[in-house]
């Protein structure tokens, strides 16, 4: 009888691993029917109740309250702590192709928290340049195949870590009745934070920054913006604020806070702080980074995605996006699923996929 049992018990493990192996899709339809969907903040969950955008006078007023509560003015401040060393040398991209030569931009900010970033010329260019942002795996480097692709294409290529990643700095700070403490994690900025100083700005000062800089020295014809995982958020939160950002695509960056059902989905200090979402919640911050003439925000979702963001969970509120920037007739938003590969990463599909919208 044992026998028998332990014979059932392989047999059946045998016939669910035929299963999945027939249909891949199995295993992923099982988890969003019989996980995700018994969560009540999905079932809950109406994308139309959270869009408080009726006209571009909303839009102005959410863009005039996220700069109050990042910068504490109606404009982002111009800062003149920017220095620039022109082409320089950087053996991680000797073999980058059509490349003319990096200058360095170093941006230095409060508590001596600074950007460095690159900027890639592109030999043969065709005037417009792209920005890319790194997100929490480490520098931009980590993106060099990403940013070969771009100026392999004819992009100029503006190269972008987060806050305390890549060469940036990891100062030590001095805390009132806590002390010395070396900032190494996004989460310790809240203990910077005062009535008239947000930490917010390191995430976005240093593009605003960057993008002046390019405006008073030149002439590119527009500015687009693609940014990976944490670089991402940064993708779909910045060019809500600055309309020069034309084209943006943020590949795994962002849900909707109700939709964030699992550990890896929760994010860090930024992805969920009330001074951002208590003005335009995700869904504002999507119709806000579309919104505007040839403007358009798309999402990249790797449907395997072992880091975050992974699944089809946008399907929870597409159409509304579309909907909304259909009755505000400017704008579009878009969704590319990439179900390729099953990695955390841009794929070269994606790209491909980019690139045509660009």
């Amino acid at each position: 009888m044992n026998k028998l049992i332990l014979l059932f018990v392989i047999s059946s493990i045998f016939l669910i691993g035929v299963l999945i192996a027939i249909n891949t899709d199995f295993l992923d339809n099982f988890l969003l029917n019989n996980i995700f969907n018994d969560n009540s903040s999905i079932k809950n969950f109406d994308a139309n109740l959270l869009i408080s955008i009726h006209s571009e006078a909303d839009i102005i007023q959410k863009r005039n309250d996220l700069k109050n509560s990042i910068w504490y003015s109606n404009e982002i401040p111009k800062t003149e702590k920017i220095f620039v060393e022109k082409n320089i040398s950087d053996t991680r991209f000797l073999n980058i192709k059509n490349l003319k030569q990096i200058d360095k931009i170093i941006i230095e900010m409060e508590h001596d928290v600074n950007s460095i970033v690159y900027l890639f010329h592109a030999q043969e260019n065709n005037g417009e340049l792209i920005i890319y942002h790194q997100g929490h795996s480490g520098g931009f480097v980590n993106g060099k195949s990403t940013i070969d692709f771009l100026l392999t294409n004819g992009y100029s290529v503006m190269a972008f870590s987060m806050p305390l990643k890549g060469l940036n700095s990891q100062p030590i700070v001095q805390i009132p009745n806590i002390g010395d403490i070396k900032l190494i994690e996004h989460d310790q900025f809240e203990l910077l934070e005062t009535n008239d100083f947000s930490p917010l700005h390191y995430f976005f000062s240093p593009i605003n920054d960057s993008l002046n800089y390019l405006d008073k020295n030149y002439s590119f014809s527009k500015y687009h913006m693609i940014g990976i995982s944490g670089g991402g958020w940064t993708t779909t939160v910045y060019p809500a604020i600055d309309t020069r950002i034309i084209k943006s695509f943020a590949v795994s960056g962002s849900l909707p806070l109700p939709l964030r059902i699992v550990p890896e989905d929760i994010g860090d200090y930024e992805q969920s702080h009330p001074k951002i979402y208590g003005i335009a919640n995700y869904l504002e911050l999507y119709v806000m980074s579309s919104y505007g003439h040839n403007r358009e925000f798309v999402q990249v979702f790797n449907k395997f995605d072992p880091c975050c963001f992974s699944g089809t969970l946008f399907e929870n509120y597409q159409d509304e996006i579309k909907n909304k920037l259909s009755k505000l007739n400017y704008g579009k938003f878009a969704i590319i699923l990439d179900d390729t590969h099953n990695e955390h990463k841009i794929s070269e599909y994606a790209l491909e996929q980019i690139l045509k919208k660009i």
